[in-house]
């Protein structure tokens, strides 16, 4: 390859070289001194710009020699990045990462096995035990968060979109453990799933049930629930429910676990494998007050729900027929408007209240600290404002701070709300349930999230970011084959009023390859359990807004200290490998340096015992 054919190469993969730069690095491979590079001094070139000075520079400050790092300096270097530092771990470390035979003979790691172990998932700044599940799944279902989707059945708008059964597969795919279906009266007897009153189109209630069923616990072992908006007649309602139990068959939770009384919901582990109804439910001695009409617009879980407008007519929530057939398979999830704090204190466990996103918001800035105590014992489920047409999210960190279990959001419009739903539900395997802070499970909590300058979870923590570099960012302009991105990187915290923020980096110019910043980003956390640390790399432009390249949300819980990778994700949290980021992490407490988050809860939780 010629010189300019090389230029041209580097410019296809996002690499802008200074033309002396290019020209040396150019000039010291071509061995031959013909002016042109063969495949050796091509593979010499690559490798040249390959090299990571950063993680030299690592390697360089812990080795004695500047050669090899010895097992000692080895544990060394694990112990400040707040990792397991026995003999053991880093020997199985050279083992596994050095593929120099002399060294690994002498339990050695060259540079280059170094370079090879920052560079794997054994590195990634998202702790590696946090994959799988690792937390307590025997509390009452009210102790999670539970990953849930909005009009689950579209692919785009809530006007004009397409329904479809891919976006259950897609949502089920991700984790999602609670899905909507908004259903209808269809033609030939047959129900059938679409935003009602809009020119979206319609999907069979059958096939919907028949993916639930085909994919319900492929990624998640964990209960599913079937958030029912029923609009249907009678008839259609006996339909649905014979569908329900022909297709879905012992999966379907069809009566209580227990034969007790009710004291709190079942947990996670006991309904395991589980698919639960959230509807209406008929209740004995009200259902002689209806008639044998059928109901058109029969909802389960929208504004009725919400207002409680059956204070001011009391036959409003018996007015439509419910089916028998379907009010028998609510068992865990009965719907019932919200009335209050003070009677729903008095409501049983299985009884849960939806609420729009306005609504909640209103609960938990009037009364944070109730609302905390009511979804300690209760379900709760937020859905999006109706004048969202475009399908767009509202942010669900702020319900997540009220201790809502069902955020629901619209999984099929990507964007910075769905990135904060996707790291909430990272950790525990991404099985779409997470244990709740202990401040927001107990009916005693004194815990408003919106005064949060002491009292339960209160841990005052100083979270330090330094960004180092990236490593290969995409071309954004594809169109433009001159276009190099400018990147520039953006680290926020997402968590309580207070601990809301956000740090940039200066941006580089023309340098998507191997970026390098040094950039030091300091934040102060009050509540650090509810906090999810996103970081945003875009593409800097001075006269419109900047180009997004690639996100990651992490919790701070799951964030590891120390040298880490960051593996960016795309717009659609798919992976944009080989995309990084390589930071830097150090948590403090009270000016006390914490190695890791778990051993920083530890120290907490310790000193409130004494």
């Amino acid at each position: 390859m010629s010189y300019d054919e090389v230029k041209r190469l580097l410019q296809m993969i996002n690499i802008d070289l200074s033309e002396q730069y290019a020209r040396n690095l150019f000039k010291k491979c071509d061995r031959s001194c013909d002016g042109r590079l063969d495949h050796v001094e091509i593979e010499e070139f690559c490798r040249e710009l390959m090299r990571r000075p950063e993680l030299d520079a690592v390697f360089r400050h812990y080795s004695g020699n500047g050669c090899v790092l010895t097992t000692a300096e080895l544990r060394d270097f694990l112990g400040d990045q707040g990792e397991d530092a026995s003999l053991a771990h880093a020997q199985s470390l050279i083992l596994t990462f050095e593929l120099n035979d002399w060294a690994q003979k002498n339990w050695f790691m060259t540079q280059n096995g170094f370079t090879m172990y920052m560079l794997s998932l054994e590195n990634d700044v998202f702790n590696p035990s946090h994959a799988r599940i690792h937390q307590d799944m025997t509390r009452p279902m009210a102790h999670y968060f539970i990953s849930s989707s909005h009009n689950t059945y579209l692919t785009k708008d809530q006007v004009t979109g397409a329904s479809s059964t891919e976006p259950y597969i897609r949502a089920l795919n991700q984790g999602c453990r609670c899905v909507e279906l908004d259903c209808w009266d269809g033609d030939k007897g047959e129900p059938v799933i679409y935003h009602g009153h809009t020119l979206t189109s319609k999907v069979p209630f059958k096939e919907v049930i028949e993916t639930i069923n085909q994919y319900a616990f492929k990624a998640s072992p964990y209960p599913i629930i079937l958030s029912l908006e029923n609009h249907c007649s009678v008839e259609q309602q006996a339909v649905m429910a014979k569908h329900l139990r022909t297709i879905l068959g012992k999966k379907l939770l069809a009566k209580p676990l227990f034969d007790q009384p009710l004291k709190d919901l079942p947990s996670p582990e006991e309904l395991r494998g589980r698919i639960l109804v959230k509807g209406k439910k008929e209740i004995p001695h009200l259902s002689q007050l209806g008639n044998n009409s059928s109901c058109a617009s029969f909802s389960s879980s929208s504004e009725e729900d919400t207002t409680g407008n059956t204070k001011k007519d009391p036959l409003k929530a018996v007015s439509c027929k419910l089916s028998p057939q379907m009010s028998d398979l609510v068992v865990y999830c009965r719907s019932v408007p919200f009335r209050g704090f003070e009677l729903s204190t008095q409501n049983a466990p299985n009884e849960l209240s939806s609420f729009s996103e306005s609504d909640a918001l209103r609960h938990i800035k009037d009364n944070g600290k109730l609302f905390v105590r009511h979804n300690s014992r209760q379900l709760s489920r937020i859905y999006p404002a109706g004048q969202r047409l475009q399908s767009s999210n509202y942010d669900p960190q702020e319900m997540w701070n009220g201790g809502c279990q069902m955020v629901a959001l619209n999984f099929q419009t990507p964007g910075e709300q769905m990135d904060l739903n996707q790291g909430r539900f990272l950790p525990n395997g991404r099985c779409g349930y997470v244990l709740k802070p202990s401040f927001l499970c107990s009916l005693t909590s004194n815990f408003n999230p919106e005064i949060t300058g002491g009292g339960p979870g209160h841990v005052p923590t100083q979270l330090t970011v330094r960004v180092i570099s990236a490593q290969q960012l995409p071309k954004i302009n594809t169109e433009k084959p001159n276009s190099i991105v400018d990147p520039q990187v953006s680290v926020e915290i997402h968590g309580v009023a207070i601990d809301n923020a956000k740090e940039k980096t200066h941006r580089i110019d023309n340098n998507g390859f191997n970026p390098r910043w040094d950039c030091t980003l300091a934040f102060q956390l009050q509540v650090p359990e509810l906090a999810l640390v996103r970081f945003v790399v875009e593409d800097h432009d001075h006269t419109v807004k900047n180009d997004f390249v690639g996100q990651y949300t992490i919790p701070f819980t799951s964030l590891r200290t120390g040298y880490r990778h960051v593996h960016l994700l795309k717009a659609d949290g798919s992976s944009l490998s080989p995309a990084t980021l390589f930071i830097h992490v150090k948590v403090c407490r009270m000016g006390m340096p914490i190695k890791t988050v778990a051993e920083r809860i530890a120290l907490v939780k310790a000193k409130g015992k004494a």
